[in-house]
Parts: C-alpha cells; sequence; structure tokens
C-alpha cells in the first residue's frame, strides 16, 4: 500500500539557527541527532523511508522557520531562496519527494505571491506555517490575502506548532509543560479557534487547512464546542455556519503525525470522518518505522487505511 507522510521535516544550514529557541525543550542529546537529522534531505532519510516503507514524504522547513526573522526583506528572500532549494531536491526524487512552501508572512503581500510562485512555478503542494509570525496569527485582517491565494490556488496551509509569543501563567514553574509535550498543542488548537470565530473560513469557505498531531485535540471536543457555543455570551461574534463543528468537519483536514495511538485515531475517525485524516511521520522527532507499522496495524477497515495512508493526499494535495 501506498503510504505518503506530510509532516516531514528539513532544515537548512542557514535557517538552522532559527531553530536554537527549541533546544532547551529536548534533551540535549536527542536535540543534537534531530538537528543533524535535519539537515539530511536525501541519504539517510531516503534508506530510513524505504527501511519504514514510507514511499513519499512532503517536505517542509522545520519550526519556527523564517517567520522568525524579524526583518520581513530578509524573509522574502530567505523564503525564495529555501522554496527554490526544495523544489530542485523533488525534481530530482518526484517519485519520493513533494513539498509544502515556506511563506513571508512578515510581508502578507510579498507571501501571497510567494504562494502562487511556489504553486504555479514550483510545483509545491501548498505551505506550512510555523504557529504565529512575529505575535500575528492566521487570522490577522493583513493576512486575508494569503488565505484568497490559497483557496484559489485549492491548495491546503499545515499549521504546526512553534513557541508561544510567551509563557502562559499557568505554566510557571513548569517548563516541562513548555512545548510539543502539552502546550504546542493548546495553543496551535487555540490558533485554529480563532481562524474559526475570527471569520477566516466565513470569508474563504472552501478553504483549507490542515493540522498535526492528531488535530491537537480538536477531535475530542466537538460536541462541547458546539454546546457551550450555544450558551456562551458570543461577544458579538457571529457565525455563518451553524455551529463550530460545521467549521472543524469542512475546512480541517489532520494528520497522525506524532500520535501512533489507536484511540485519538479513532476518536478522529467518528469525529470527522476517514476523508479528513491523513498519514505523517514527524520526522525526524519521531521515528518514521513506528509510524508505518502503527498505520499497517491501526484497527481500522482497510478502506480507511487506505485513505490514510495516500488517497486523501493523493485528493488534497494533487499528488
Amino acid at each position: 500500500m501506498r503510504t505518503i507522510g506530510l509532516e516531514e521535516h528539513f532544515v537548512t544550514p542557514e535557517l538552522a539557527a532559527y531553530g536554537a529557541g527549541s533546544a532547551s525543550i529536548a534533551q540535549p542529546d536527542r536535540w543534537r541527532e534531530a538537528s543533524r537529522r535535519l539537515l539530511d534531505l536525501t541519504g539517510e532519510r531516503l534508506v530510513e523511508m524505504d527501511a519504514a516503507g514510507l514511499d513519499m514524504q512532503v517536505l517542509s522547513l522545520n519550526s519556527p522557520g523564517i517567520q522568525a526573522e524579524p526583518d520581513a526583506a530578509t524573509a522574502v528572500t530567505q523564503a525564495a531562496a529555501v522554496n527554490d532549494l526544495l523544489a530542485g531536491v523533488i525534481a530530482d526524487h518526484p517519485d519520493r519527494f513533494a513539498g509544502f512552501a515556506a511563506l513571508p508572512l512578515q510581508d502578507p503581500g510579498a507571501a501571497a505571491r510567494e504562494l502562487d510562485r511556489a504553486v504555479n512555478e514550483l510545483g509545491l503542494r501548498g505551505a506550512l506555517v510555523n504557529a504565529h509570525t512575529q505575535g500575528r496569527y492566521l487570522d490577522d485582517p493583513q493576512l486575508r490575502v494569503v488565505w484568497e491565494h490559497a483557496e484559489g490556488l485549492g491548495v491546503p496551509l499545515y499549521l504546526h506548532p512553534a513557541n508561544g509569543v510567551g509563557t502562559p501563567h499557568v505554566l510557571d514553574g513548569h517548563p516541562e509543560l513548555t512545548g510539543p509535550m502539552w502546550s504546542w498543542g493548546n495553543e496551535t488548537a487555540s490558533h485554529v479557534l480563532r481562524l474559526v470565530f475570527g471569520g477566516v473560513f466565513d470569508d474563504f469557505p472552501e478553504a483549507k487547512l490542515l493540522l498535526g498531531h492528531m488535530g491537537e485535540g480538536l477531535p475530542y471536543v466537538l460536541w462541547r464546542l458546539d454546546s457551550r457555543w450555544g450558551f456562551h455570551n458570543h461577544h458579538g461574534v457571529e457565525l455563518a455556519r451553524e455551529k463550530p463543528s460545521d467549521y472543524l468537519r469542512h475546512n480541517l483536514y489532520i494528520t497522525t503525525s506524532g500520535v501512533c495511538d489507536a484511540p485519538p485515531l479513532l476518536c478522529a475517525l467518528l469525529a470527522l470522518g476517514s476523508d479528513h485524516i491523513l498519514f505523517g511521520t514527524d520526522h525526524p522527532f519521531e521515528e518514521m518505522a513506528v509510524a508505518t507499522e502503527f498505520l499497517r496495524t491501526a484497527p481500522v477497515s482497510e478502506a480507511d487505511r487506505a485513505k490514510i495512508a495516500h488517497l486523501n493526499a493523493e485528493r488534497l494535495l494533487n499528488l
């Protein structure tokens, strides 16, 4: 069965320093090894893919990527350069790799133009966004132009976590809770809800959002969101669709990246449906072989397994 992974990270030597803030989150030896593997695009990576039975990776620049750059003009130049490099790797291995563009969201107009170029000229399949950009989230009105272009091109934006702007008070004194083990999931799920209640999917009803890590907990809380939306003070916010879950079931697609566990997969299948779940490994932060073995042995129907493994990716990304 063909298997396509959608959250597959890399970095270049020029951009590696942007990820230094994540070093404090990981154990030092694990971070050194992950950093080394991020720099490898086609050597050990292809060997690991073959051993794990992973046919294709959709590559994306590692968090926080170019969004950590404070200077907009520098970010524009860096995005074009890394997207050109990625397109070259894909051209050399078209059966093994596809890619998500990096966008210079510091300059929304330039980001929209780079998305157009990346898709129409370079053949990339959408873009990956690492959380906020200098404190600005994807519901910001200035970024509507990026959503307009993404919807028009028919490509998804993949929302991936990164370090937050600050540390929530509840986490003070507990640095072990900061990062991918806990806080990143909460922050990313909140970012998605900002898109819902900020009107992004009312403005662009066919926009497609990808979310990793089995949906960052959102499939688990759809009923609660709808119930409390009916009870809660809306504070002037109104939705074109009846309830929050309508947006998550229509606009949201999730991947299994970094969650190799049957209970959340079964919840996601029931909550979102098998057409909205795709596969990912979270390389190099998780092991490809563990992820592909989970996919092969998960207690789902063979029809759903095929959708998750490759059919949904082929449809969503036009592979």
